[in-house]
């Protein structure tokens, strides 16, 4: 007969080893699937912080740009870059923002700069300080912006967030560009001097040209008054990015009671704005950078008063709100920001990890069952194999050698590891083995006898 001898399952060493490798084999299979989920929800989900950040700030020798200066130093200490970009202002601040072809990640914006732009895809980190809007003029009193209508007004530099509030407030009064009304682009010292000089006849300030000294010298002028805006309340119901602040009786100079009364004043304020795609440990790194910045007592605000959550023109982002509500986690209290943000990043993953154990526990089982009827089957396997090639026709030479066959497959059952939680399944094997082997024994000749 030509068919196919059957050959019995060999395994080297598997008597010993069999037993090691079922136990072992489901959980580092386990393992392996736990260990790939947890590195894709590391490199999708919650990915480290960026080592460099770039925020457009202001112009040269501004409070913008000195604020951002700052805040690089404190970063600095944390082992994060802060690259700090020179700009224009506000407007070009918020353009940078929204250009995803600019590598900006945060910036400086004052209130009043998005007015009729998409800013969806920002979000604001809270209010950092005030930009108050000073009314500097010269002659009778002023007592609204609706008088300055016909006159020369020093409105701020192209592209300045003074230029553009300036606008909005003068708009809001009738008054509007290419009228008879002359806005003059200058501001700072320069909207100073033309006011003294009387080249303008009144220059709106914010910002850094609203500092104690420039608003000291220009009150000391004969001639020059400061604007009491008496409707403040109106301005912040129609302006919600305003507020209403006072300068004080001789805040300026005690002394001198400089100014005579307090002057109701409005403000927009800075906010610090910065894509969605901010990391959250960074985010509490930049709050807590403007808290050491911005945090203490000045002219215009108390201390503590500012960074705080208020956004006027931006969603307030989660993580912010978090961090002003509770503050920094214990991690970042205690630990260097870089070994923070490591232990954080697992803390997050803990939960997910837990999760799929619970499925796990449940695999862990199925597969060890696997692992021990899989070697059972084989021999089985083996066992039809040779009974069917018997029945088929098998000649005295190919029973012999199937016999041999089956003394193997005993030989290495009598070898075989086999958990007492199987022990049922192996003897029907076995079992099985001496029905084939009956079988074999029952179909050969039997000898004549003389």
């Amino acid at each position: 007969m030509n068919a196919q001898r059957p050959r019995p399952p060999h395994f080297s060493g598997e008597h010993t080893r069999a037993e090691w490798r079922d136990h072992v084999l489901p959980y580092i299979v386990t393992a392996l699937l736990i260990a790939l989920v947890v590195v894709l929800i590391v490199w999708i989900v919650n990915p480290a912080p960026p080592g460099t950040l770039t925020i457009s700030a202001g112009p040269r020798d501004s409070s913008f740009a000195a604020a951002a200066q700052q805040y690089r130093k404190i970063l600095a200490r944390h082992g994060i870059q802060l690259n700090v970009l020179e700009s224009d202002g506000s407007v070009q601040n918020l353009q940078r923002l929204l250009d995803p072809k600019q590598q900006v990640d945060i910036a400086l914006v004052q209130g009043g700069a998005a007015a009729g732009l998409d800013t969806s895809s920002l979000m604001s980190l809270g209010s950092v300080f005030y930009v108050p809007v000073v009314v500097f003029f010269r002659g009778s009193e002023l007592t609204e912006l609706g008088q300055l209508e016909g006159k020369r007004i020093a409105v701020g530099r192209e592209g300045s967030g003074t230029r553009l509030l300036a606008l909005q407030l003068l708009a809001a009064n009738g008054i509007e560009a290419g009228g008879t009304t002359t806005l003059v682009p200058t501001d700072g010292l320069q909207a100073a001097t033309q006011l003294v000089a009387g080249d303008v006849d009144a220059a709106i300030l914010s910002g850094d040209s609203t500092t104690r000294d420039l608003m000291l010298r220009l009150l000391r002028v004969p001639g020059i008054g400061v604007m009491n805006f008496d409707e403040a309340s109106a301005y912040t119901r129609l302006f919600p990015f305003l507020d209403q602040i006072d300068l004080p009786s001789g805040v300026l100079d005690l002394k001198r009671r400089i100014p005579p009364d307090t002057v109701h004043l409005i403000s927009p304020t800075v906010e610090l704005v910065a894509r969605r795609t901010l990391h959250p440990a960074i985010s509490d790194l930049l709050i807590e950078a403007a808290q050491e910045v911005h945090g203490t007592a000045g002219l215009l605000q108390r201390a503590g008063q500012f960074p705080n959550p208020v956004a006027h023109e931006y969603q307030i982002s989660e993580d912010a709100q978090r961090y002003y509500r509770t503050g920094k986690s214990f991690l970042y209290r205690t630990l260097p920001f870089w070994l923070a943000s490591i232990g954080d990043r697992t803390l997050v993953l803990l939960l997910p990890v837990a999760v799929l154990l619970v499925p796990a526990m449940r695999v862990i089982p199925a597969l060890y069952r696997w692992r021990v009827r899989s070697r059972i089957y084989r021999y089985y396997g083996s066992l039809i194999a040779i009974e069917r090639h018997a029945l088929a026709g098998a000649t005295d030479d190919e029973r012999t050698d199937l016999l041999a066959r089956l003394d193997e497959i005993e030989l290495a059952l009598n070898r075989l590891r086999m958990p007492l939680a199987y022990a049922d399944a192996f003897y029907v094997l076995r079992e099985h083995v001496g029905f084939v082997r009956n079988r074999l024994s029952a179909a050969r000749p039997v000898a004549a006898s003389y």
